[in-house]
């Protein structure tokens, strides 16, 4: 630590004033234990005439008179005995040995300052003498280091998690620590800076300022501060160096609107005797408001004041030091009362030594201190600053009060910090929403405006960016670079620039760049230099690769990126045979013919009952089902149709066809005389499996990534210029180009007509700004990143820059015609499909209804198969209807049978079949006592023989209807129907 390397320079004076010290007769002896109580002295080592000093001096005479007033009984009083050092090493050393060694002391209070703590505790630590410090907050001095040492204060590193949870809840980036540069101020700031890292929070530069820095020097570091950006700043001083700051800020404007301050609890605690600007945000350990508090503070504020009567009224505040002190007194205190009698009348200071008293290595050692540090370390109560509790030698950290300095040096309570829950306005309130946060501050200048904690600098170093030179005209919309001849200026513009620029103005700081021409060289060798610390940044078309993020550290990426290819388009006509099933997809053409055939079927179950036109053989009905149906393709069915039902499906079929039809015209003309571009190379396994070459731009990390994937690095053909990539596809020396997708688009911008892009291959990490690695900026410029793609400007960059992205097809206009398929035509097929069942449904139903009386007394027929009965049922289905209307004359002057015997002529037989015979109806017999068409009469019951239909012949029944020459037409007609 910078403190204990100055420790031993001290030891040689140590050694000659302890030897005067030596000579000197002890002012008073420890006296022998009364009766009553036996007498414990203790040391106390303090700078008097200090802000704290006073303060020791005041209140550790107080605790101890509370304490056993509070319990009068005590068997062990403390006694102390007092040592002025002055500030210096030496003196406070000098004390402690002859607090040790002549004056008995049991344990000592203090040193005052960390850097008296640090060589007073490794003494005490050898002669095993417990040190209990009460002011000493610095991290150079603990217990780990000095076993003997106990802090009954905070310690400056619990603060920092405090401080950085300020810095990111009023978002600042950048933060400046203003310290005083000795054990105190240098041993804080490695926690503070760890504690803003962790918060993402940078410090660019810091203000160390010596002890005993004069006015002019801290007022010109004051003003180095004010040409910088930051405008955020912690002061960690010694009250005396913290007043000389903060003067020396007013005077340079730095206490304004738009600047905030941070002090430590050091300060914060000695308010009365620093006197701070407005404005300024404190720290200070939480002391719960007890009464026992209220009381204390009362009763210390009047003996302060009695004692130090020229001391400033705003100095009788008693604040944490002040706490601090009374209960480490009392801890000694009841820690004393803890001791054996053993332990009370051993004799005092230190017994065992070998040599004298300047002899550190041959110091003696204390007979009761390991007992008394075991008590005073073990001690536990409720004090004033809260409770007191010691982890490891150092007091526990409950919480911390934010609060803000108003005038006349008073406090205005923000809120709370805790190790656990953060900032919150009320430290018993919970983490709800209404508890989180801060009161609203008022900073300097009383302005009520949150700073943003930077300015634009007047004077700071600049980003030296790293742009590449020598980009080819073609890909200027990536990136371009020009050299001003004048002012020798690098001028970059582009979509990585124009990104680049937009995202550094979303930052919540300024961040100064200029550009650096760099020579043409691999964008891994850029990489590398970043890396090494040559540039600050590279801005360029850098692709986020594995290898490259070992050297730097990427932002999030600001365009998207994937290896693709662009291949030529070639007029895919087909000149096949078999060209005019292309316009359908396999799938349509089979539903097609599917319903096709599916509609026949169900013209023909409607009419073949009621028209003759679907009658005959079955091998001629099939064929009139078939020829039916596919006529409707081109409209021509001539059949006449008889039935409402079936003329109702075939309106709702003709309209699917005629929407097929049409779509199928449409499809085959556009493939036959539309030109058809497809890509000449549909992927890239049919590039692997082919023989032509392939095209990469120059150095590009795709010649790598290609031929780690397998390809032949003999088929890569690198280009510089995208027209060579354009002249090289045009004359068949390459038959595609692989690159990433940015610069496809320019290329196909740039050469839209007959080429396009064919599928990517796969992803990349997209392009990213280099820094080098822990660079603060990298998170908040990809926080700008994401902020920037979320808005519109980063679409009117890639416009501005790259055009539409489908502007290449609005340029080339060339049409390619897919195959129909089933999944544009399903709501067709399931209107008539639903159509065609509900008709043959309604159909079916009016056929068992008019046959009920036939239906049951075939099924109430016993000892008949089921079989059977099927079959009979479907032969009565197949039958003429002659109840239709289609059998029945135009006048309805009777029958169209009787009308056919008596204008033909025919004989009285043939007229009684007509009539309806009881043995013959349409050529079919039927047993009447089974089936009757009149009234019905009684027979007897029936065998299966009895009520089997006679083999009829349909073709008999036709050839017995054949016209007679001698016949007129009407009458031919009429008796060919009651033949039937």
């Amino acid at each position: 630590m910078a403190g204990r390397a100055r420790h031993h320079t001290f030891r040689l004076a140590v050694v000659l004033l302890l030897g005067l010290a030596a000579l000197i007769p002890a002012t008073s002896r420890a006296q022998q234990p009364s009766a009553e109580a036996a007498n414990v002295t203790v040391g106390l080592i303090i700078d008097a005439d200090s802000p704290v000093g006073r303060i020791a001096r005041t209140t550790i005479p107080m605790a101890l008179d509370d304490f056993y007033a509070a319990f009068p009984n005590a068997s062990a009083r403390v006694r102390v005995v007092q040592h002025d050092s002055g500030g210096d090493v030496v003196a406070a050393a000098s004390a402690a040995l002859q607090l040790m060694t002549t004056q008995g002391a049991r344990a000592i209070l203090g040193p005052q300052s960390s850097v008296e703590s640090a060589f007073v505790a490794d003494l005490a630590t050898r002669a095993e003498v417990p040190v209990v410090s009460f002011s000493a907050t610095s991290p150079s001095v603990s217990a780990s280091a000095a076993p003997f040492f106990a802090r009954a204060a905070l310690s400056d590193a619990a603060q920092a998690g405090a401080i950085a949870a300020l810095v990111t809840y009023f978002g600042w980036r950048r933060v400046v620590p203003v310290y005083q540069d000795d054990d105190y101020g240098a041993a804080f700031v490695p926690f503070l800076v760890d504690a803003l890292t962790a918060a993402r929070a940078e410090v660019p530069y810091r203000c160390a300022l010596p002890g005993g820095a004069s006015k002019d020097a801290v007022a010109a570091a004051m003003y180095r501060l004010e040409s910088e950006q930051s405008r955020a700043f912690v002061v960690h001083a010694r009250p005396a160096l913290a007043e000389l700051v903060f003067a020396a800020a007013v005077e340079a404007g730095m206490m304004a609107q738009g600047y905030a301050w941070i002090i430590t609890d050091g300060l914060t605690g000695l308010l009365g005797s620093i006197h701070p600007p407005q404005g300024i945000i404190g720290l200070v350990p939480h002391a719960p408001a007890t009464p026992r508090l209220r009381d204390g503070r009362r009763r210390w504020a009047r003996k302060f004041m009695r004692e130090h009567r020229d001391a400033d009224p705003a100095q009788a505040e008693m604040g944490c030091y002040a706490m601090w002190a009374y209960d480490a007194a009392w801890a000694i205190a009841s820690a004393a009362e803890r001791l054996g009698p053993g332990d009370l009348s051993s004799p005092p200071g230190l017994v065992g030594g070998r040599s004298g008293p300047t002899d550190f290595s041959g110091l003696g050692k204390s007979t009761s201190g390991e007992k008394f540090l075991a008590a005073i370390t073990n001690t536990t109560f409720d004090g004033l600053g809260g409770r007191f509790e010691l982890v490891n030698g150092e007091l526990a950290v409950p919480a911390f009060r934010v609060v803000n300095i108003m005038d006349n040096a008073k406090e205005r309570s923000l809120g709370f910090w805790t190790p656990k829950h953060g900032l919150h306005r009320r430290l018993d309130g919970g983490t709800s929403a209404s508890n989180s946060g801060l009161a609203p501050v008022i900073w300097p200048d009383d302005s009520t405006v949150v700073p943003i904690g930077w300015v634009q600098p007047t004077s700071s170093r600049k980003l030296r960016v790293a742009v590449p030179g020598s980009v080819d005209p073609g890909y200027g919309p990536i990136m371009h670079l020009d050299v001003d001849p004048a002012t020798n200026r690098t001028v970059a513009g582009g979509f990585v620039i124009e990104v680049f620029e937009a995202t550094v103005r979303l930052l919540p700081y300024a961040l100064p760049f200029e550009y650096v021409l760099v020579g043409s060289m691999l964008y891994d060798r850029l990489v590398e230099k970043v890396g090494n610390g040559d540039f600050d940044a590279a801005v360029a078309d850098i692709t986020i690769t594995a290898n490259r993020s070992q050297h730097v550290d990427f932002t999030l990426p600001y365009m998207s990126s994937g290896i693709a290819m662009v291949v030529p388009m070639r007029d895919q006509r087909s000149t096949r045979a078999w060209v005019f099933l292309k316009p359908l997809r396999y799938d349509l053409w089979l539903v097609s013919s599917v319903f096709l055939i599916f509609t026949g079927f169900v013209v023909w179950a409607v009419e073949h009952r009621v028209n003759r036109e679907f009658r005959g053989p079955p091998s001629y009905q099939i064929g009139t089902l078939l020829y039916f149906g596919f006529s409707t393709l081109v409209f021509a069915h001539r059949e006449g149709l008889k039935s409402n039902l079936s003329r109702f499906v075939v309106v709702v079929w003709v309209f699917v066809v005629l929407i097929l039809q049409s779509s199928y015209t449409a499809s085959l003309t556009s493939m036959l005389t539309v030109p058809q571009l497809e890509p000449a190379i549909g992927d890239y396994a049919s590039l692997w499996r082919r023989a032509d070459k392939v095209g990469i731009m120059n150095n590009s990390y795709v010649r790598a990534s290609m031929t780690k994937s397998g390809f032949p690095q003999s088929r890569l053909e690198p280009y510089r210029a995208s027209h060579s990539f354009h002249e090289a596809l045009l004359n068949g020396t390459i038959g595609a180009i692989v690159d990433e997708t940015p610069y496809l688009r320019i290329f196909l911008r740039a050469y839209c007509d007959n080429f396009t892009k064919a599928a990517q291959t796969n992803k990349t990490g997209g392009f990213g700004f280099a820094f080098p690695k822990g660079s603060p900026y990298v998170a908040d410029l990809s926080r700008a990143i994401l902020n920037l793609t979320e808005s519109d400007e980063m679409s009117a960059i890639e416009r501005k820059w790259f055009g539409d992205a489908e502007g290449c097809a609005a340029q080339g206009s060339q049409f390619t015609s897919d195959s129909l398929s089933f999944a544009s035509f399903w709501g067709l097929f399931l209107i008539t499909g639903a159509t065609s069942l509900l008709c043959c449904a309604v159909h079916l139903a009016t056929f068992l209804v008019v046959e009920r009386r036939w239906i049951s007394e075939v099924a109430s027929t016993p000892h008949v198969p089921w079989k059977d009965r099927v079959w009979m049922l479907l032969k009565r289905f197949d039958h003429k209807d002659l109840s239709s209307h289609t059998f029945r004359t135009k006048d309805g002057g009777g029958s169209v049978a009787g009308r056919s015997a008596n204008d033909a002529g025919a004989s009285p037989g043939a007229a009684h079949v007509a009539a309806g015979s009881p043995l013959s109806v349409s050529n079919h017999t039927y047993d009447m006592s089974a089936c009757s068409f009149g009234t019905p009469s009684p027979a007897p019951a029936s065998t299966t023989g009895e009520i089997e239909l006679a083999a009829g012949d349909e073709a008999a029944a036709e050839v017995a209807a054949a016209p007679n020459p001698n016949v007129s037409s009407d009458q031919t007609e009429t008796g060919h129907l009651a033949s039937n």
